[in-house]
């Protein structure tokens, strides 16, 4: 707000750069400007202070839809007083000469102006559409409709507003209509949970069935190749006695061929060892062949008496002694007889 200050009977005022003083005498605008500063006669000079900035305004008012449901709309207007002049025509801007303050509530004033305008077109947005839609669409359509509605209006642009901006920050139901609301989705939603909690406990027994099945799967591939090394080791072990009993077949066949080829060199050995002494024997005999009797049986005697060790007794016989006799004497007499 503006500064005064006394001097005797003068006064000064400087008003802030975002405020318009406009200076008045006797009921006539003899000074406006921004952020000014002045002597004046305060028993001949009145004085007004429009601010130039944005002002916010915020809004708050209930209506109710077509389907005849209560519902509050909220939000922010931003403001500002394009004219002072003809603002301060329609609205009582004028400082209190001591104090430096209004002395009414202009703002107040132009507010209440500008929450009623932003309230009807509110109200005919929400009474052209049913809770439900009003809830769901977008905030961009009753913050359009707000916005045209003032801006339309040809009472603040008599009194030289203009409206920045309008932003609707929500549209909410009452209480016991928005548990109302609430209830199919909360229901959905639970159901929702529900379904998600049944999926996890099916993934969850799906997955244990699943481990189950791989388990039962190793189980069964563990068995299979331990039937397989079993089998394997089976295989070996008859391979291994079966390789063993065909290098003992081989050894004891080589064994055999070696034992036959031994005895078949040992019995041509024998053969021909015997055959010579069949031979020398054969050619003795018939060295023997033609000699006497007597002579063979002597050379008989002497053989005999060569391989025998002690003679303990001998027997002659008569028969065999007789003709030995005769053909002693035969002999001798055949050697009288024989000419000298």
């Amino acid at each position: 707000m503006a500064e005064i200050r006394r001097f005797l009977w003068m006064r000064h005022l400087r008003s802030e750069n975002s405020m318009q003083a406009l200076r008045f005498r006797k009921g006539r605008l003899v000074a406006s400007g921004r952020g000014m500063a002045f002597w004046f006669y305060p028993m001949s000079t009145s004085v007004a202070e429009v601010p130039l900035d944005d002002r916010e305004l915020t809004f708050l008012f209930h209506g109710r839809s077509s389907d005849f449901q209560d519902v509050a709309v909220q939000g922010v207007a931003t403001w500002r007083i394009l004219d002072p002049e003809r603002a301060a025509a329609r609205l009582d801007f004028s400082l209190d000469l001591g104090k430096g303050t209004w002395l009414k509530t202009p703002i107040e004033q132009l507010e209440s102006v500008l929450t009623g305008m932003a309230r009807q077109a509110a109200s005919r947005h929400l009474a052209e559409r049913p809770v439900q839609q009003l809830l769901t669409e977008p905030l961009d359509a009753v913050q359009t409709r707000i916005a045209e509605g003032i801006l339309g209006a040809e009472t603040l642009t008599e009194m030289g507003i203009g409206v920045v901006a309008v932003r609707v920050s929500a549209i909410t139901p009452t209480a016991e209509l928005e548990k109302a609301l609430m209830t199919p989705e909360r229901e959905r939603i639970q159901q929702t949970a529900d379904e998600a909690t049944f999926n996890r406990r099916a993934m969850a027994v799906e997955k244990e069935r699943a481990i189950a099945e791989n388990e039962l799967k190793n189980k069964i591939e563990l068995a299979r190749r331990e039937a397989q090394l079993i089998e394997q080791k089976g295989t070996n072990e008859r391979r291994r006695v079966e390789e063993d009993a065909a290098a003992k077949a081989i050894d004891v066949e080589a064994k055999a061929r070696r034992t036959a080829i031994e005895a078949e060199a040992q019995a041509g050995h024998i053969r021909l060892v015997e055959g010579a002494k069949n031979e020398a024997e054969a050619q003795r005999l018939d060295v023997f062949r033609g000699l006497p009797t007597s002579v063979i049986l002597g050379m008989a005697a002497q053989e005999l008496a060569g391989k025998l060790n002690k003679i303990e007794h001998l027997n002659l016989s008569p028969e065999m002694f007789g003709p030995l006799v005769q053909r002693l004497m035969q002999a001798g007499a055949d050697r009288l007889e024989a000419p000298k």
